[in-house]
């Protein structure tokens, strides 16, 4: 933040009292996150920046805020927009109520789909917003080499967006074992990101020991896949911060949050990884994550920490992350320090949203360059046979609650064309990988347990994080029409039953976000997944459409298919559907 001569001057009398500010927020319970404690006192603001503290103060405007309880603005530490299917305005208007007023965001869904432009259009959408947006630029595009997506990052097409201050530092390193291996390719792109000194963020489910080790020794500075309190503990006592996730399809917090103590307090951030509209509209964002801490036994003061200051420290935004002098009037009132609902957000000093309502005119971004991004080639109905050579198989088992998925067996019927015969009674389904990047044709197949879905079929243009098309149905016929329907629309969601259309939501920004309100996307989602469920059987404990995008993520264990085929996380290989 630029400051002038005579704004420091005006600055500094404010703090003096010797001038009014511009704004004045009175009469506030202020949570100070450098002591943990809270106290009463007033909120000066000069030309954006917090002058003074305590008081009291004056202001050409005042806000009387009646006791409430006024915290830095909060911190999302990783996210992508792109799963919240709506565009980044749109997210800006959906979180800002909710007390957000800066996140990190990792654009890799888009940039696996559109390469570079995606990441541009990002940040040209990110500009339309209150919400102050930092992107890194996705370090695994694609996430491995066994599957297709729209594009492909080399460490040298990294150089130019890292030298780009508008880039914080660089995404998830999902490709765990390139850098456990040494590949000369995976340690060019780490290299390129040591000459610019930004952070790195990590992803390393499943690794301990001295593999943890070795990851955390190439600089990886962050984890978000933590799945039990000891895996929290080893990544902090190596250095790590650790992001307690708390998302539409991980619920990690409530069980992480066992490992904050007071002495590790410091390491732990907050993130959401990735949210629906839904999710947001009934629980809120970042204010739900702290009721979780809170809840949890952790003090308001300590949950307020993780998702400002340590933030803040972890992403070196020094400008920001507390109320205290010469820091940013980020600043977020809360009723109490309990439900943490959200009165006032206050960004730069200026009042962006009041009582649920975002206040700033809203306007979007021209998303043409990455808008036609579905390129289905080669398809037909018979791409979706099997040919299965025996009745013994690998299915892909659901967990429900999260992303991972188990290695399951099972014995099933075939046809004459060793195709797998559905029966609803053993909740085994088939589910394809359609590549929609480049025409190359490809089709992979497997069997998916868990579902639940009893006919029909279900489509979705979001598998992460190559993105191609995932289909999961009772029939071939279904199948293939729900791909179809896809095709069509460029993207999006959609549900079918003896090939008609019961619910179809188009996701034309890259096939992955709606250029639609949130509430509109919302109401049509809900639409969907009660016609999913009610009518073709999806499960009442899985997740309709997000349990489909992780099913085709080849970094979290341990079954995924791909475009290519189905793909042991384990082994870090493909495997036959057939068991011998």
């Amino acid at each position: 933040m630029t400051v002038t001569r005579n704004q420091l001057k005006r600055r500094i009398a404010v703090a003096r009292g010797l001038e009014p500010g511009d704004l004045v927020i009175k009469d506030c319970h202020i949570v100070d996150v450098y002591t943990q404690t809270t106290r009463k006192g007033d909120i000066v603001v000069s030309d954006g920046v917090i002058a003074g503290v305590g008081g009291p103060y004056e202001g050409k405007t005042v806000i009387d805020a009646k006791g409430a309880y006024a915290a830095p603005g909060l911190i999302e530490s990783h996210i992508h927009i792109e799963s919240c299917y709506v565009s980044p305005e749109e997210f800006g208007r959906l979180v800002v109520p909710f007390g957000t007023t800066t996140i990190v965001a990792d654009p890799h869904e888009i940039v696996n789909v559109c390469g570079l432009k995606g990441l541009d259009y990002m940040m040209k959408a990110a500009d339309e917003t209150a919400l102050d947006i930092h992107f890194m630029v996705p370090s695994c595009v694609p996430a491995t080499p066994f599957d297709h997506s729209g594009a492909t990052l080399e460490a040298k097409d990294m150089e130019a967006p890292l030298a780009d201050d508008r880039i914080l530092g660089v995404g998830e390193f999902m490709n765990c074992p390139g850098i456990l291996e040494g590949q000369d390719a995976v340690l060019d792109k780490l290299i390129t990101a040591y000459g610019t000194g930004k952070p790195i963020d990590g992803h390393s489910p499943g690794v301990h020991g001295k593999d943890l080790q070795a990851y955390i020794s190439a600089q990886i500075l962050t984890d978000h896949e933590c799945f039990s309190k000891s895996d929290a503990e080893e990544r902090v006592q190596s250095g790590m911060y650790v992001l307690l996730r708390n998302g539409s399809a991980c619920h990690d917090l409530p069980k992480l949050v066992k490992a904050v103590t007071p002495a590790s307090l410091r390491r732990f951030l907050l993130c959401s990884d990735d949210l629906h509209p839904k999710t947001i509209f009934e629980k809120g964002h970042l204010n739900e994550h702290l009721r979780l801490c809170v809840a949890a036994g952790l003090s308001p003061e300590a949950a307020i920490t993780m998702g400002t200051l340590n933030a803040a420290d972890c992403y070196h935004f020094d400008d920001r992350g507390a109320l205290a002098p010469g820091k940013r009037a980020d600043i977020v009132l809360f009723e109490d320090l309990k439900d943490f609902k959200v009165k006032a957000t206050f960004i730069e000093g200026q009042k962006v949203a009041e009582n649920g309502e975002y206040l700033r005119p809203f306007t979007r971004a021209d998303y043409s360059s990455v808008g036609s991004s579905v390129t289905i080639a080669d398809f037909s109905e018979e791409k979706l046979v099997m040919h299965l050579q025996s009745d013994h198989v690998r299915t892909i088992d659901i967990m429900p609650g999260g992303v991972v998925t188990g290695k399951g067996e099972a014995h099933i019927r075939r046809d004459e064309k060793g195709d797998f015969i559905f029966d609803e009674k053993d909740d085994i389904i088939k589910v394809a990988v359609v590549e929609r990047h480049h025409g190359t044709g490809n089709v992979g197949l497997g069997l998916l347990r868990g579902y639940g879905l009893k006919k029909g079929a279900v489509a979705v243009s979001i598998a992460h994080d190559s993105h191609n098309i995932i289909v999961t149905g009772a029939s071939n016929k279904d199948m293939a029409a729900a791909v179809e329907v896809l095709d069509k629309q460029k993207g999006g969601m959609v549900a079918i039953l003896d090939g008609q259309v019961l619910a179809a939501i188009p996701l034309p920004i890259a096939g992955l976000m709606s250029d639609k309100p949130a509430a509109e996307v919302d109401a049509a989602m809900d639409d969907l997944y009660d016609k999913a469920r009610r009518i073709l059987g999806v499960s009442a404990d899985v997740d309709v459409i997000m349990t489909l995008c992780f099913m085709s993520l080849p970094v979290i264990p341990k079954l995924k298919l791909l475009d290519t085929g189905l793909f042991d996380v384990e082994a870090f290989d493909f495997v036959p559907v057939e068991l011998s």
